[in-house]
């Protein structure tokens, strides 16, 4: 089958235009070259797409050379981002607008935040969305605080395989509440049911978990948003959006509040940040929700147009009836989210969480399969998994850094008795080459 032409003219508009200079054939424009040079075959090589060309060209440019592979992620995540996503959020109109507080000049961001929440809300399974957060951690504590003013109740019960970052944030927002935060313990690696239900009385407000957790495991919790439910108590999960371009939203779980951080979704790793903050809710929560909402209406006239419909902070309403005071959003970085979530559509998002986690299914048998290394556990995964080593995780990973190969997380340092567990990530970006790289040198690291 022959390529597509990226020709910008339709066969019309050509038409029109060879009409005007009186040329009756496109190829009659070529006509003052010699036959035997437009004769000449074009030794062109196979087209490649945006993400092979900029690899290509780093190859060329000699930049690989002084790169590090990263099989990292732990929240933090090295995914591909389609150059449109820079070019269109650093536009002027966007990149150099300040908060929409006069929404009659604001429009076109009122409109993009509004479009953001729409697909946030289509992602998530959820009814309603703010406009943004200010990161994932923060943004699951914001949902932490809303079950606690939701329920009038004093208690939520923290997974041990959220991220521990995450779970940081929490009971910093918590330290000074007249409220607590109970953590249980995960079992090798997998969410203990037992225990998490053996703990929910009339004093808990909320549940929180994450999917995929902490250690790549994937869960369905609909068996736990429906007990929980009987207990009058919430249900928050944390989850990684390009995730649910495959596995089951929250939404469709059962799920009260969806806390989730942005960055895989257009915005690069930048040393950590900025990212932003997801939080969706259902409707009958809409109230409690911090931050603020864009709505759409119609003005006199009976124009299409947009206006903050609730902004629940202290600059906006009396102090005590605030939802929030410092729950800053990232515009700017949830607008890039929107168009990559626009560019890739909803076919895209899930071809690109299928080579998240087929690449990652290639990784697990090649690595598990090295002598004395084993998987944490034989529960499904997505793009993340973890290892038992038969040597110390973190010094596994001081020896691949050498090899120009950052080979994971070592969990050791937030669990204790996992010293020789490590937490591996394969994104898109890795390549068969890359992945065969670091199963060489861990067997190297391990055994030579």
């Amino acid at each position: 089958m022959s390529r597509p032409s990226f020709a910008p003219h339709t066969r019309a508009e050509i038409r029109a235009m060879l009409d005007v200079i009186g040329v009756a054939e496109l190829e009659e424009l070529f006509s003052p070259i010699p036959a035997e040079l437009r004769a000449l075959p074009l030794d062109l090589p196979e087209g490649m797409s945006e993400f092979e060309m900029l690899r290509r060209m780093g190859e060329l440019a000699g930049r690989d050379n002084r790169a590090l592979v990263p099989f990292v992620g732990a929240g933090r995540y090295d995914h591909l981002i389609p150059a449109v996503v820079d070019h269109l959020a650093g536009r002027s109109e966007f990149a150099t607008c300040y908060t929409p507080y006069q929404p009659e000049c604001s429009q076109g961001t009122l409109q993009a935040l509004y479009e953001y929440q729409t697909a946030v809300c289509r992602l998530t399974g959820m009814d309603v969305t703010n406009a943004s957060l200010y990161d994932g951690g923060t943004a699951l504590a914001e949902a932490v605080l809303m079950a606690l003013r939701i329920t009038g109740r004093s208690r939520v019960i923290l997974d041990g395989c959220v991220n521990p970052f995450s779970r940081e944030i929490v009971r910093t927002y918590l330290a000074n509440l007249d409220a607590e935060s109970l953590e249980i313990p995960p079992s090798n690696g997998i969410t203990d049911r037992d225990a998490l239900l053996s703990r929910l009385d009339g004093s808990v407000a909320a549940v929180i978990v994450q999917n995929p957790n902490f250690f790549g495991t994937i869960d369905d919790f609909t068996d736990l948003a429906a007990q929980a439910r009987d207990c009058g108590v919430l249900l928050i999960v944390s989850v990684y959006p390009v995730s649910l371009g495959l596995l089951k939203s929250p939404g469709e779980m059962g799920a009260d509040l969806v806390a989730a951080d942005g960055q895989s979704l257009g915005i690069p790793l930048s040393f950590g940040g900025p990212s932003f903050g997801i939080l969706a809710v259902r409707k009958e929560h809409i109230r409690n929700l911090p931050g603020r909402i864009v709505g759409e209406t119609v003005d006199l006239e009976g124009r299409r147009g947009f206006v903050l419909t609730l902004q629940a902070r202290e600059q906006h309403i009396r102090r005590h009836r605030a939802t929030s005071n410092i729950c800053s959003n990232q515009s700017l970085c949830a607008l890039r989210g929107l168009i990559f979530l626009s560019v890739l559509g909803r076919e895209g998002l899930s071809e690109l969480a299928r080579l998240n986690r087929d690449k990652a299914e290639y990784a697990k048998g090649l690595l598990s399969g090295i002598r004395g290394v084993s998987l944490l556990n034989g529960e499904p995964t997505f793009n993340e998994f973890t290892l038992a080593l038969p040597a110390d995780a973190a010094a596994v990973v001081e020896k691949l850094l050498a090899h120009g190969i950052a080979a994971g997380v070592p969990l050791g340092r937030y669990y204790g008795g996992m010293e020789r567990c490590l937490a591996v990530t394969v994104t898109e970006k890795r390549t068969r080459e890359e992945i065969d790289a670091l199963a060489d040198k861990l067997e190297e690291a391990l055994w030579s």
